[in-house]
């Protein structure tokens, strides 16, 4: 085959821009500090990239879920706490008032603050957390009346009956796990305590029954106190759950970045030496293109 001077020419051409290609990689590597800055650089590369940053989206909105998980947690957990602490009053106050040295206006007293703790004992049942309320399962916003008015999730009617929530609300916190971050309100807060509340309060107020009478109410009061220690318990063991979980994400994120790194970070001192040699290859070519295509006709007309 004659080999001509134009044929040398393309050629060499051919090999400078290919330098130049390689140049242009490794520099692009060597700013980026990333193997491929396309997907066309490395198809499996950026496969694979994908399928880690996938993951790690995933793990991270696991992790703000974790923290809405939290925040519910820890106010039922604070909600549950007031509540230990009135029914421990309550139960003080039947202890006061059936040790038969009370008149009349002292069980009146009693009474008042009987009233007062059940109507704070809704305001804890009404609990409300960025305007969600923890104790009414999925339906956090509560129902709203004709008027557009708000309706709680426990109410007090007038009669002396109440009005008592029953859901449960969960969250994914993982694949595959959910959570239960709230109280199924019955556990504490069921129609059976208020009642009971409300006929504790009615005794205290019916001059007709001995205070010996109100004893039983003794053992109601630290019954219900009892359910709601076991409710706290119950929170209390779905916290450290949380926090596994939490732990779990954490080194899960961990594994994700570090994998993610290897795929697609450089080797920086592998990337610097490859970029030396390849200037080193380039200045070569160049010096022996400048060398052969340098004589031309003229040259030799002389």
């Amino acid at each position: 085959m004659r080999v001509s001077q134009s044929m040398i020419s393309n050629n060499m051409l051919s090999n400078i821009s290919r330098s130049y290609g390689n140049l242009n990689k490794y520099m692009n590597q060597f700013s980026s500090g990333k193997k491929i800055t396309r997907p066309s650089d490395d198809p499996f590369i950026a496969m694979k990239g994908m399928g880690y940053r996938s993951q790690l989206s995933n793990i991270e909105q696991y992790e703000r879920n974790l923290s809405e998980a939290h925040n519910w947690l820890d106010n039922t957990d604070a909600a549950l706490d007031e509540t230990n602490n009135i029914l421990h009053r309550l139960n003080d106050l039947a202890i006061q008032a059936s040790n038969g040295t009370y008149d009349g206006d002292d069980r009146g007293n009693i009474a008042k603050e009987v009233d007062q703790l059940i109507n704070q004992l809704l305001d804890v049942a009404n609990t409300r957390v960025n305007d969600k309320y923890i104790f009414n399962g999925t339906d956090t916003s509560g129902e709203f009346d004709e008027d557009g008015n708000r309706v709680l999730p426990f109410l007090r009617n007038e009669d002396g009956t109440f009005v008592v929530s029953e859901n449960e609300n969960e969250f994914v916190l993982d694949l595959g796990t959910k959570v239960q971050v709230n109280l199924n309100p019955t556990e504490v807060f069921s129609e059976e305590l208020f009642y009971d509340l409300q006929d504790f309060l009615t005794a205290l107020e019916d001059e007709t029954i001995a205070d010996e009478d109100l004893s039983g109410f003794i053992d109601i009061m630290q019954g219900h106190n009892d359910q709601a220690l076991k409710a706290r318990a119950n929170i209390g063991a779905r916290m450290n759950r949380v926090d596994l979980i939490e732990n779990r994400l954490a080194n899960q994120v961990i594994s994700a970045k570090s994998m993610m790194s290897d795929n697609e970070d450089v080797d920086a001192e592998e990337v610097i030496m490859n970029l030396t040699m390849q200037e080193v290859i380039h200045r070569a070519t160049l010096s022996a293109g400048a060398r052969v295509l340098q004589p031309s006709l003229l040259d030799f007309l002389r």
